[in-house]
């Protein structure tokens, strides 16, 4: 009990540490708890007080996926503008479907066949790698003056992509045990798997929001959303749904036509600042986890191995990006190449990989494991100070950080997409924005 305590404390210090600091040194704090991570991975006596021991139970335990992904997902979709949305939709979801079956096929096939790979390996690596991670991102997009409908662009393709990901995850894992993978099944499993978690969320978003119109007091607001947002996602589960998909679309109702229709400001506020402090405990305890669960021996000695693994992952984000968005519209215009590289660089990995990591059976595991975690540190210690720096260079810095770090950062952006949503026509600054 006395190592959980401990654990805990140093867990909360470290976070508190990070964000802190991120702010002095201008570097997204999911880096900076990473790299302490690391180094508390490499100290002997955080196995003795058995800080490591805490979080590798926590994640093997099979909690942590359904801690951890529910508020980063319900945070970041519940703030999302109709009008932004409605800009973005079409290329979002077509990146966020097909773009993660191009990579996923890249990625696995090249590890496969190229480089010799086992094919339950390579593909249930390309699964789970595929995905994008958003909590990165958007802290760096709290630093830039990044277009709103970019933002939201790259943000809903996350939301979505996590779906597919896990999906195609679930199916490869599954077929891994089985004689051999049944093309029907795996598309009625998709089918299942899709439908059932969308049927959850509506419905739980429904009846969260008669029940919604029968409190009055803030308090109870925020519990309401606890409850539909685990709710949704524990019962998306037990039926073998979707539990992304089923927390997703609460988040879209909840955003959309509960929040706006509170009595009160004030519990609408609070609601979306509970969320927004708990999204950021649970990315913390993500990228703490990334780093404090890394060997840091075999990140040293196969890192010839980890950068091909991330040049083949980097190569099927090239291949899946620029001849999709080339091929779409926002508001009617073409997508300039700027935002064509926001998105290829702002494909970074991150929280999703590493916990999937700890679905796969111990036999298979060690070799998967390896890959993601060397693959996903030198995403976000490479990738991201370079999508950092051409971010700020096309878009401008913000003059002023936040003093409560990034997430209040994300409040000010969604203000600046509100404003958008409410111009007259309805549009925004789309003329302003695609450059």
């Amino acid at each position: 009990m006395a190592e959980t305590e401990i654990a805990l404390a140093v867990f909360l210090l470290v976070a508190l540490f990070a964000s802190l600091v991120s702010r002095k040194v201008r570097t997204p704090y999911t880096t900076l708890l990473v790299l302490v991570g690391l180094a508390i991975a490499a100290i002997p006596v955080a196995e003795i007080a058995g800080v490591t021991g805490f979080f590798n139970n926590l994640a093997s335990g099979g909690l942590f996926i359904g801690l951890i992904l529910p508020p980063l997902l319900f945070e970041s979709i519940m703030s999302v503008r109709v009008a932004d949305f409605r800009a973005v939709y079409r290329p979002a979801l077509v990146l966020a479907t097909g773009g993660v079956l191009i990579s996923v096929l890249v990625v696995g096939v090249v590890l496969w066949k190229v480089l010799g790979l086992d094919p339950v390996v390579s593909f249930l690596f390309a699964a789970l790698i595929s995905p994008t991670d958003v909590a990165t991102v958007l802290e760096i997009f709290a630093r830039v003056n990044v277009p709103a409908k970019l933002a939201t662009l790259i943000e809903m393709e996350s939301v979505f992509n996590d779906a597919t990901g896990i999906t195609i995850f679930t199916i490869v894992l599954t077929s891994s045990t089985a004689a051999a993978l049944q093309p029907l099944q795996a598309v009625a499993q998709f089918v299942y798997v899709l439908g059932g978690g969308v049927l959850v969320g509506v419905g739980v978003a429904w009846l969260a929001r008669f029940v919604q119109k029968e409190i009055e007091d803030t308090v109870s607001q925020v519990v309401l959303t606890l409850v539909a947002v685990y709710g949704s996602y524990g019962l998306a589960a037990a039926f073998g749904f979707s539990g992304i998909i089923a927390v997703a679309m609460t988040g879209v109702f909840y955003g959309g036509t509960i929040l706006p229709l509170l009595r009160s400001k004030q519990a609408a506020d609070a609601t979306r600042e509970f969320w927004n402090i708990l999204a950021f405990v649970a990315n913390a305890v993500a990228f703490f986890f990334i780093g404090i669960s890394t060997n840091i021996f075999l990140l040293v000695t196969g890192v010839g191995v980890f950068l091909v693994a991330y040049g083949v992952v980097v190569m099927a984000r090239i291949t899946s990006v620029y001849p999709i968005l080339s091929l779409t519209k926002v508001s009617g215009l073409a997508i300039p190449n700027s935002w064509m590289n926001t998105a290829t660089l702002g494909g970074m990995r991150g929280a999703l990989a590493i916990v999937l990591v700890s679905a796969i059976p111990f036999a298979t595991r060690a070799p998967v494991a390896t890959l993601t975690f060397g693959v996903v540190m030198l995403s976000i210690l490479l990738q991201g100070p370079l999508f950092t720096s051409y971010t700020g260079r096309t878009f401008g810095r913000q003059e002023k950080l936040s003093n409560f770090g990034a997430y209040e950062g994300m409040y000010d952006m969604d203000v600046e997409r509100s404003a958008q949503a409410l111009s007259p026509d309805g549009k925004g600054r789309d003329d302003d924005e695609l450059r």
